[in-house]
């Protein structure tokens, strides 16, 4: 890498947070020139000799513009939307979040399954009609969880449910990788492990695996009262297939933080359900996220320029 690299930070920020908070993280971190791009014209000119560019997403047509990039940093733990194959044949580095989310994220997944076991969401509607009338509520602790994913989300989710006394049953595409669940199964077990958990949660990448996992069969499978907790992406949950079972009382409710389509339209029926919880996409949003993203990319960029192994790579 150049003696003298040039960081450059593309406009979309992160789960809606503001972008410039991130370039003054890396700022922070670096001696190097960090630069923040405001519009699209912005980005082209000032990605024509950026050594590392960082973002969400970048496309073949700024990728085209980069004359000078070694590095694509992404904001997101997910790369599938990336063109991997692009950065390949121009020989630029990508690599990924993974962990800079794990421990917003699993939090909100906790939050969400104590208020489905507590049934804050019934008190609330009563609280909204001046009601006070008692409501049953049930206990976390004795309860199953499953997991499908034992990355860093998950392996957090895990990690925090477990002094609450739940027994946890983590999906993972090798399950000789183990994890700490107290059970670890592979895919071929995935029905298995959503039979018997009152509450079910998505922490799996969406791969051409895992689109759809969750369909009409696994909703069969599913306890009646059990709960799907959607951290993932909303295409590994089969939307129709959910709306059905919520109108059948099939499911006991579900906690979407991602979901298909996004945004949820306004007349869409998933608004409608008093069992259903909907967050847009903002489980990672929280003011630490940009803190972690910064020490990641930061450490990347240094390790460029050091010739070391960079962390999270992807290509």
């Amino acid at each position: 890498m150049t003696d003298d690299p040039t960081v450059l930070v593309l406009r979309e920020g992160v789960h809606g947070m503001p972008v410039e908070e991130y370039a003054t993280a890396l700022r922070e971190r670096l001696d190097c020139e960090v630069r923040l791009a405001r519009t699209p014209a912005e980005e082209r000119d000032l990605a024509a000799d950026a050594t590392v560019v960082t973002g969400p997403r970048m496309d073949e047509g700024l990728l085209a513009a980069a004359d000078s990039l070694e590095l694509f940093a992404g904001a997101y733990a997910g790369h599938s939307h990336l063109p991997l194959e692009a950065f390949e044949e121009r020989g630029v580095a990508v690599t990924n979040a993974s962990g800079v989310h794990a421990p917003n994220v699993a939090e909100h997944v906790v939050g969400a399954i104590l208020a489905f076991s507590r049934n804050f969401h019934v008190g609330r509607e009563r609280a909204s009609r001046g009601e006070w009338r008692s409501y049953p509520t049930g206990e976390l602790q004795g309860s199953t969880v499953a997991v499908v994913g034992l990355g860093a989300i998950g392996s957090a989710v895990v990690d925090r449910l477990n002094p609450f006394g739940v027994r946890s049953v983590g999906v993972r595409g090798d399950p000789s990788n183990g994890g700490p669940a107290d059970e670890v199964v592979g895919p071929d077990r995935f029905h298995d492990a959503i039979a018997e958990a009152a509450y079910v949660v998505l922490a799996c990448p969406l791969t051409d695996a895992t689109r759809g996992l969750v369909d009409r069969e696994a909703f069969r499978t599913m306890r009646d009262d059990g709960v799907l907790v959607n951290v993932a992406r909303g295409q590994v949950v089969d939307t129709d297939a959910l709306v059905e079972a919520l109108r059948r009382n099939a499911v006991g409710g579900a906690a979407l933080d991602v979901t298909d389509p996004e945004p949820l339209p306004p007349d869409h029926p998933l608004w409608g359900f008093g069992n259903v919880l909907v967050t847009p996409h903002n489980a990672g949003a929280t003011p630490r996220y940009y803190d972690r993203l910064a020490d990641l990319v930061a450490g990347n960029v240094t390790r460029l320029g050091s010739g070391g192994p960079l962390a999270n790579r992807v290509v």
